[in-house]
């Protein structure tokens, strides 16, 4: 029992950091059965995040502005992931946007910089972000940041699990991947939080947040689908962010 326990928390530490830039045991080993094991807590690191930008809103509001405690909370969250899901949607979207075909368009998301179109998408999905949750009461929008980022995580898993994997030469090559227990254990992970949040909010509100979760995230998944055929790290930035914008819009359209 107690080294299944130890194997869990390594797995968890494994996607702690893989997703974020806070440090993890100096010995902690690797391999690729362990990342892809790892996979499975994906959701509840997302909750971690989202637990820490709602704790900084919180603690913000009592000196400021719910409106400028949304900015310090969302600059906490960038710092503890390094941007890194933002910068895989301005990759994603910069790619979609301008290239001509998919080895193009696989080419310019490689590429560094940041171009107009995924600049524009960064910014927009970031000033929707920070109106929807200001106009949220203020327990709210912290319960908010918490669901939003889990979902955002779960979706990229669903993405992982039923997607097709493309390579920057056009091909299939080795991919990101989770097995199907893993992937049972990151959806019921995810009801679980979504339970103990009915609890809170109600039946309504968490099915207004996943439906608006669900159609943003199938939109930008249905538009890499068409331009691909598939994704790449870059596109599970993409889906990560429109998926959980998509559970704030959900949740903004019941309240």
């Amino acid at each position: 029992m107690k080294d299944k326990l130890r194997l869990e928390w390594q797995l968890f530490q494994l996607a702690l950091r893989f997703l974020t830039c806070m440090p993890a045991a100096g010995d902690l080993s690797t391999s690729d059965d362990l990342r892809i094991r790892a996979h499975k807590y994906f959701p509840i690191v997302g909750a971690f995040v989202g637990a820490i930008g709602a704790l900084v809103f919180w603690a913000s509001c009592v000196w400021l502005p719910q409106s400028a405690a949304l900015i310090i909370s969302l600059v906490a969250t960038l710092l503890v992931t390094g941007a890194f899901h933002e910068d895989g949607l301005a990759n994603a979207v910069e790619g979609m946007s301008r290239g001509s075909g998919r080895t193009q368009m696989l080419e310019m998301m490689a590429s560094p910089g940041l171009g107009l179109f995924g600049a524009l998408a960064v910014a927009l999905v970031v000033a929707l972000k920070l109106v929807l949750l200001a106009h949220m009461p203020l327990v709210l929008a912290g319960v908010a940041l918490v669901l939003g980022h889990m979902i955002g995580m779960m979706a990229v898993v669903h993405v992982i699990a039923t997607t097709p994997y493309v390579h920057s030469n056009g091909l299939q090559a080795a991919a990101p991947y989770i097995t199907s227990g893993g992937y049972r254990f990151a959806v019921l992970s995810s009801i679980a939080v979504l339970i103990a949040a009915v609890f809170y909010m109600g039946l309504w509100p968490p099915l207004y947040l996943i439906l608006g979760s669900i159609v943003l995230g199938q939109l930008f998944r249905s538009a890499m689908m068409g331009k691909l055929g598939g994704y790449n790290s870059d596109c599970l930035g993409g889906v990560m962010q429109l998926s959980e914008v998509g559970a704030y819009l959900g949740l903004s359209v019941w309240f």
